[in-house]
C-alpha cells in the first residue's frame, strides 16, 4: 500500500446520494464517498456496476438523475457554462482507449489543449510538452512518431502526458494498466505514485488490477448492487463482509 504524506482530510471530491438511471435501468442507488485531497482514490467493483459511468458524471460527460456531486468546490450539477469550462481546464483523463488522434504525432496530440485554450506561444508549447513527454518516461525522439508507431505502453504514456498538459490538479485513469503486459503494467503503476508526489496531484482510478489495487491506492470505493458497499484503505475494506469483495480478493491467494 502507498501513502502519501502530502495527502490530507481536505476533500476536493465529494458525492451525496447520485441516483443513475439509463430509461428504466437503475444503475446507482444512493452513491456516496468522497476523494481526499493528495491521495489516489480507487473505484473497484463488478463488470457492469457503473465505475466508469460514475468517473463519467465526475467529469460532466454523463448526466445523473438526482444527488450531488462537488468537485474542487464547484457543484457540478448546478454548475454555469463558463465556470465548468474552467473546472475542466483543473483535470486531465486518461481514458482506457487512451483516446489519441492517429492523425497527428505524439506531440501534437500533447500540445493540442495548450493550443486550444491558451494563448501561449509555440515556442513556449514546444518546452511544455517536451517536459510531460520527459516525465512521463518517453524519449524525446518518440514525439515525432504517430500512434500508429509506438507499443500499447508507450500510447499510455503519450495519453498521459497529454492528460497532464494543463497541469491538473486532478487525474482521472479508467483502467489505465488494461492491455499491458505485466511489466509495463507494474512500471505504470510505479509511475502514477511518482507523478502524484512530483505533481501533488489527487488522482482518481478505476481498476480491476490486483497489483496496481495494492501498489497505487490510499483508499478506495466499492461499488456493488448499485451502492457503495465499503470505502477505505485497502486492509479496511478487506475487513467488509460482501460476497464481491471475499471473491475479489480470493483471486490473490
Amino acid at each position: 500500500m502507498v501513502s502519501n504524506v502530502m495527502s490530507s482530510d481536505k476533500k476536493i471530491i465529494e458525492i451525496r446520494d447520485v441516483v443513475t438511471k439509463f430509461g428504466e435501468n437503475l444503475v446507482h442507488d444512493g452513491i456516496n464517498l468522497h476523494v481526499n485531497e493528495g491521495e489516489i482514490y480507487g473505484l473497484l467493483g463488478p463488470s457492469g456496476c457503473g465505475k466508469s459511468v460514475l468517473m463519467r458524471e465526475m467529469i460532466m460527460l454523463e448526466n445523473f438523475h438526482s444527488g450531488s456531486i462537488e468537485l474542487l468546490g464547484h457543484k457540478i450539477e448546478s454548475i454555469q457554462s463558463r465556470a465548468a469550462q474552467q473546472l475542466r481546464m483543473q483535470w486531465g483523463v486518461l481514458f482506457q482507449s487512451n483516446a489519441l488522434f492517429t492523425s497527428l504525432t505524439v506531440a501534437e496530440n500533447i500540445a493540442l489543449a495548450l493550443q486550444e485554450y491558451t494563448k501561449l506561444s509555440p515556442e513556449i508549447i514546444n518546452d511544455i510538452v517536451a517536459f510531460k513527454i520527459d516525465i512521463v518516461g518517453l524519449k524525446q525522439s518518440d514525439g515525432n512518431l504517430y500512434p500508429s508507431q509506438i507499443s500499447g505502453g508507450m500510447k499510455k504514456k503519450a495519453a498521459l502526458a497529454r492528460a497532464l498538459v494543463m497541469d491538473p490538479k486532478v487525474l482521472f485513469l479508467d483502467e489505465p494498466t488494461s492491455g499491458l503486459d505485466p511489466i509495463s503494467a507494474r512500471e505504470f503503476d510505479t509511475l502514477i505514485v511518482k507523478l502524484r508526489d512530483l505533481l501533488n496531484l489527487s488522482v482518481v482510478m478505476v481498476s480491476h488490477d490486483l497489483t496496481s489495487i495494492n501498489n497505487t491506492l490510499d483508499r478506495m470505493g466499492v461499488i456493488d448492487n448499485k451502492k457503495i458497499v465499503a470505502q477505505g484503505t485497502l486492509e479496511e475494506v478487506k475487513t467488509i463482509k460482501s460476497p464481491f469483495i471475499e471473491r475479489f480478493f480470493e483471486m490473490e491467494h
